[in-house]
C-alpha cells in the first residue's frame, strides 16, 4: 500500500508527528471525522522508511510553497498557477489536491514554523541529498514564479537551503538553472534559447564538449525518476522529475546541434 493509501486506509500510526505531522493532520482533518484516534495502534514506520519520507517530502513541499507565495507580502496569480501546475502534474485525486491546497493554506498563515519545518524535513530524508535538492528546486520554482526574485526572497531562499544543508554557492548555481530552465523553451529566438540551454545544464557557453556532457549527465543522474521515487520521492511526483529530465535532454541536444553545425 502507498504512503497516501495508508493515510486514507486510516493506517495513522506512521504519520510524522512533530511540525510536520501537525501540519498533515491538520489538512487531514476535514475528511476524517473520528480524528487521528488511530495513531498508535497502526504500523508505526521509523525515520527513513521510503513511505514516510514520501509523507513528509509532500506535506512539507506544499506547506513551504504556500509560505513562500506570501513572503513577499501576497501571493501571486503566478504563483497559485505555479502551485495548480505542480498538482496537475502529479495528477492527484479530488482528495488528495483538497489536502495538497490544504497544506499551502497552512503554510500562508502567521506563525508558520518555517526553521522546525525545515529541519525534520532534513531528518525525514535521511541524508538523501538528491532528495532535498529537489525540494528547493520546487521551492526556488515557487519563488521565481512571477519572474524574478527579490532581495527578500532571495535571503529567505538562502536561509532555507543553508537549513538543508546546502552551501551559498549551490544555491547560486541552483537559481541560474531555474532561471534557465524558467527561459528555455519560451525565448523567441534561437540564440536565447540555446543561452538558456547552457543556462539550465549549468555551464557556460565557453566549456569544452566533456565539460557540457558531464554537466548533463549529472543532471540526468540527479533527475532521474526512478531513482527519486526510491529515495522517496512520492510516486505522483514522477512526472515532475520526468519533465525535467525531458528538458535537461533537450538543453544538451540543442547544444550538440548548435556545436556540430558551427
Amino acid at each position: 500500500m502507498s504512503w497516501w493509501g495508508k493515510l486514507v486506509g486510516g493506517a495513522f500510526g506512521f504519520m510524522l508527528g512533530g511540525p510536520l505531522g501537525a501540519l498533515l493532520g491538520a489538512a487531514l482533518g476535514n475528511y476524517f471525522d473520528s480524528g487521528l484516534d488511530g495513531i498508535g495502534n497502526a504500523e508505526s514506520l521509523g525515520h527513513g522508511n521510503t513511505e514516510r519520507v514520501q509523507t513528509a517530502f509532500f506535506t512539507a513541499t506544499f506547506s513551504v510553497m504556500g509560505y513562500i507565495a506570501k513572503a513577499d507580502g501576497h501571493v501571486s496569480k503566478e504563483e497559485i498557477e505555479l502551485a495548480e501546475r505542480v498538482m496537475g502534474q502529479m495528477r492527484l485525486s479530488p482528495r488528495q489536491r483538497q489536502v495538497a491546497i490544504d497544506l499551502f493554506n497552512e503554510g500562508r498563515k502567521d506563525g508558520f514554523p518555517l526553521p522546525q519545518v525545515l529541519d525534520q524535513f532534513r531528518r525525514e530524508a535521511a541524508r538523501r541529498s538528491t532528495l532535498l535538492q529537489m525540494f528547493l528546486e520546487i521551492i526556488v520554482a515557487t519563488a521565481f514564479a512571477d519572474g524574478e526574485i527579490d532581495a527578500d526572497e532571495r535571503r529567505l531562499l538562502q536561509t532555507i537551503a543553508s537549513r538543508l544543508g546546502f552551501a551559498a554557492a549551490q544555491l547560486d548555481e541552483l537559481l541560474n538553472r531555474i532561471a534557465g530552465q524558467a527561459r528555455f523553451g519560451r525565448s523567441e529566438s534561437t540564440r536565447e534559447q540555446l543561452r538558456a540551454a547552457y543556462q539550465l545544464l549549468g555551464v557556460s557557453s565557453g566549456a569544452g564538449d566533456g565539460e557540457v556532457k558531464k554537466a548533463y549527465r549529472r543532471q540526468m543522474n540527479q533527475h532521474h525518476p526512478d531513482k527519486l521515487v526510491a529515495k522517496g520521492l512520492p510516486d505522483e511526483m514522477m512526472e515532475i522529475a520526468t519533465r525535467k529530465t525531458r528538458e535537461i535532454k533537450a538543453a544538451y541536444e540543442l547544444i550538440k546541434a548548435q556545436r556540430s553545425t558551427s
